[in-house]
């Protein structure tokens, strides 16, 4: 069985799709189509039901796949020994992220990461805290950094970075540095969609004061931290955000911190890994120099 048939299967199958897997191998749409084609014809069976342009795994592929992501991770772990061998650390690494980690966090990682290990290459996946919790949880990444714990009994957390969140918004919205719990609730309020690390965080923290989002005046619910920020600057409302995500517009008089007064929401952005993977020898490099980073890079 051909390594190179299985990686394009395991794709195909990420994707659910023909035409986004041809997008993230570089290869033609025909030329995935033609992968898959030989490999059912190894197999002697479908792989993929067509459904117009939507296809849907079969029980066959729903089998293949975890057995086709170990044998292509054994291969690369195989590469990757060899170099090792030879004293160097190579090979490509997929992170995911949630949005904050994604955008403001791992770039500079990666990058000083990357000038001591110049053979490694990175991709950074950045979806909601959800949704790379899944990824991780279900073997299609090996690696993630949320801001929420949504999986602590199968998945490890290695705290990276701590931050804190804060009420964000304009004097027009809110003319004074701080405000009661009880005001809160009658301010237009501006919320991340469900999934958000940042959602989940403050959904916690009100109910240990017995509250829910419910008790907000809740005006519209945004898809993105950037999509909130925008809000928030046309005095659309308040959010809770990220300090690390608006310490430039805090900065620049953009945006104000109002203070809670008697609150005070903390949380860390942790790696996380499943229990019961053990990570190739460039992912350990990069656990490692993560592990070792964080300390003292908490945000204040």
């Amino acid at each position: 069985m051909d390594i190179h048939h299985l990686r394009v299967f395991a794709e195909v199958y990420r994707q659910k799709s023909f035409s986004r897997a041809a997008e993230t191998l570089l290869l033609s749409q025909p030329t995935i189509s033609e992968h898959i084609k030989t490999l059912e014809e190894e197999l002697n069976c479908r792989l993929f039901d067509r459904l117009g342009r939507t296809i849907v795994p079969t029980k066959v592929a729903d089998i293949l796949f975890p057995r086709a992501v170990n044998l292509i991770e054994a291969l690369e772990k195989l590469h990757e020994e060899v170099a090792n061998i030879q004293g160097r650390i190579t090979g490509h690494i997929v992170i995911g992220a949630s949005t904050i980690p994604g955008t403001y966090i791992l770039p500079a990682i990666a990058a000083e990461f990357k000038s001591r290990e110049e053979s490694i290459s990175f991709e950074i996946i950045i979806e909601d805290s959800r949704k790379i919790t899944d990824m991780v949880l279900h073997h299609e990444l090996l690696m993630g950094v949320v801001g929420a714990r949504m999986e602590p009994e199968k998945l490890n957390y290695t705290p990276l970075v701590e931050d804190e969140l804060i009420l964000v918004s304009t004097d027009r919205i809110i003319n004074s540095s701080s405000i009661t719990i009880e005001e809160l609730k009658t301010i237009p309020f501006v919320l991340r969609e469900e999934g958000s690390g940042t959602r989940k965080t403050l959904e916690e923290y009100l109910l240990k004061r017995n509250l829910s989002l419910e008790d907000l005046n809740i005006v519209a619910t945004l898809g993105s931290t950037d999509s909130v920020k925008q809000a928030l600057k046309s005095s659309l409302g308040a959010s809770i955000l990220s300090r690390i995500s608006v310490r430039e517009e805090i900065e620049r008089g953009v945006l104000k911190e109002v203070r809670i007064r008697g609150w005070r929401i903390k949380r860390n952005f942790s790696v996380i890994t499943h229990r019961k993977r053990t990570l190739p020898p460039q992912y350990q490099a990069l656990f490692e120099f993560m592990k070792n980073r964080s300390t003292g890079s908490s945000v204040r």
